[in-house]
């Protein structure tokens, strides 16, 4: 049997003959007409090869065909309803489910943390994964569903995705404590001197503080480039290299802090989810917590 020509409906018109034990009784609960009904069972009939249903009076008395699969049919016609109507609800107390998300050093080291502490008593049963992913496959990752989130500091463009902005921050200069060149402050002609540790995810290319530099005609001194904010602080503390991080990483450290020496636009971060699930209740809801969690994010 092709499971794909199966149509499920003639299930649920099996279902109400046998629960009625009349086609017209059945067509009254489903609300269709007789002739339907009658239609529906000849079909399921033919597809099952067996009659299913014989005459006894007034009445349809199912056949042993019918007894062995009204069961299971039940089963799974119930199993459907659930999933329809657990489509329309959601309840994070007793939810099970993961989300998958993408995201850089704000989510993982920052919103993370909170969000996981948020949903211990708000959903016990609700698990996250955080991972890489290049921004090529986004958007593929969303639609196949085996991606919820994308955060990032960068605008994404897509029609197949839904974003909002979930916090703002500003880039700083760190330092090791006592470092030489820094006994009277940073000024701009040291910022330039100093060596940088650059992170970006990409192998070459300019950031946005380079391109601020870049208008000014002037240019960093670049000694590393690497891809994570949060291995910055175990090489500035053995070295005379400085970086650019955003704020609300660099406070955590125990190392010298020092505001850009020329004006930056604030960094910008933006939640991304798939189209598809814009009105997901289960999405909708967590949404809402990655909101509320990064609402209390502070800058400063």
């Amino acid at each position: 049997m092709n499971l794909n020509r199966i149509d499920l409906n003639l299930f649920a018109v099996f279902d109400a003959i046998y629960t009625a034990g009349s086609l017209t009784k059945a067509a009254d609960v489903l609300c269709i007409t007789q002739p339907a009904v009658s239609n529906s069972l000849a079909r399921l009939r033919e597809m099952l090869n067996d009659p299913l249903f014989v005459r006894t009076g007034h009445s349809m008395t199912p056949t042993p065909v019918a007894q062995n699969i009204i069961v299971p049919a039940r089963q799974a016609l119930a199993l459907l309803r659930k999933s329809v109507q657990e489509s329309h609800t959601f309840d994070p107390l007793t939810a099970e489910k993961s989300f998958n998300f993408a995201s850089r050093d704000l989510l993982e080291a920052s919103i993370m943390p909170r969000l996981v502490a948020r949903l211990q008593n708000l959903a016990p049963n609700i698990g996250l994964t955080n991972y890489e992913i290049p921004r090529s496959q986004v958007v593929s990752a969303m639609a196949a569903g085996t991606l919820d989130f994308f955060a990032d500091a960068s605008t994404f463009t897509d029609p197949h995705l839904c974003k909002e902005k979930i916090a703002q921050d500003r880039f700083v200069v760190l330092a090791r404590k006592n470092h030489p060149a820094l006994k009277n402050g940073l000024d701009l002609d040291t910022f330039l001197r100093l060596g940088h540790i650059n992170v970006s995810q990409r192998k070459s290319g300019a950031g946005p503080i380079d391109i601020a530099l870049d208008k000014m005609g002037k240019r960093r001194k670049e000694v590393m480039r690497g891809q994570h904010f949060l291995t910055v602080p175990s090489t500035i503390v053995k070295t005379d290299l400085i970086a650019c991080l955003p704020f609300h990483l660099a406070k955590h450290y125990d190392l010298a802090i020092y505001e850009m020496p020329f004006d930056l636009p604030a960094v910008e971060y933006f939640l991304y989810w798939h189209v598809s699930a814009d009105h997901d209740y289960a999405h909708m809801w967590m949404r809402e917590q990655i909101m509320e969690v990064a609402s209390n994010f502070k800058p400063h």
